[in-house]
């Protein structure tokens, strides 16, 4: 944790990047970033998923490859301002919802068979990473499958480091979620979960 941003950065932190500069993460024309966004559509299980989350869609760049996967995608964000390119991005697909929410105090109330924490955990502090994961078991079906992906270096604006979110979602292995695989590059790191599907109580005999 960074002693010197223990709180979960607020919606403003982002909003004001945006205003500055509409891609301030280059994420239309980073190299890294059509690798990164390769990698995590390829490492999907399933060729299709019913219904999918986004938490941190940005400016909809990996949404518009995400919803090709899934017959539902909610994507959703804490800018306006980046939601807003989103949403003009993604206009032609029908399938893509967006919604401006704060996770952990605001989250969707259906279920998912995937959810995606694509480098936004690191913005959460402890207690909101806790309470995220909370979020995300409960909402997750049995046997959905949960991918994180995050830049791995040091910022000194982030509460956490995508290390530390990582490791905090291992911490749920297996009782709650299992490892199905995980990767580590030169900048990011992706690990790959599926929901345990909850053992049914056996029979009174009485």
């Amino acid at each position: 944790m960074n002693p010197n941003q223990p709180n979960s950065l607020p919606p403003s932190y982002f909003d004001d990047l945006y205003r500055a500069d509409p891609d301030p993460w280059r994420f239309e024309t980073s190299d890294y970033e059509a690798s990164k966004y390769a990698a995590t559509i390829a490492a999907f299980p399933k060729p299709r998923y019913q219904s999918a989350l986004e938490i941190g869609g940005s400016i909809g760049v990996l949404t518009e490859k995400l919803a090709d996967r899934c017959d539902l995608l909610w994507s959703i964000d804490v800018s306006q301002l980046a939601q807003d390119q989103a949403i003009q991005r993604c206009q032609h697909l029908s399938q893509v919802h967006f919604q401006i929410m704060r996770v952990p105090e605001q989250f969707p109330d259906q279920t998912f068979d995937l959810i995606l924490v694509s480098e936004v955990g690191y913005y959460w502090s402890w207690d909101d990473l806790r309470s995220s994961q909370q979020q995300i078991l409960n909402q997750l079906e049995p046997g959905g499958h949960l991918l994180l992906v995050h830049w791995t270096l040091y910022a000194k604006d982030y509460p956490l480091s995508g290390d530390e979110v990582h490791d905090a979602f291992l911490e749920l292995s297996p009782t709650h979620l299992r490892h199905l695989d995980g990767r580590r590059e030169e900048q990011y790191r992706l690990d790959l979960f599926e929901r345990t599907t909850p053992r049914l109580r056996p029979r009174s005999t009485q």
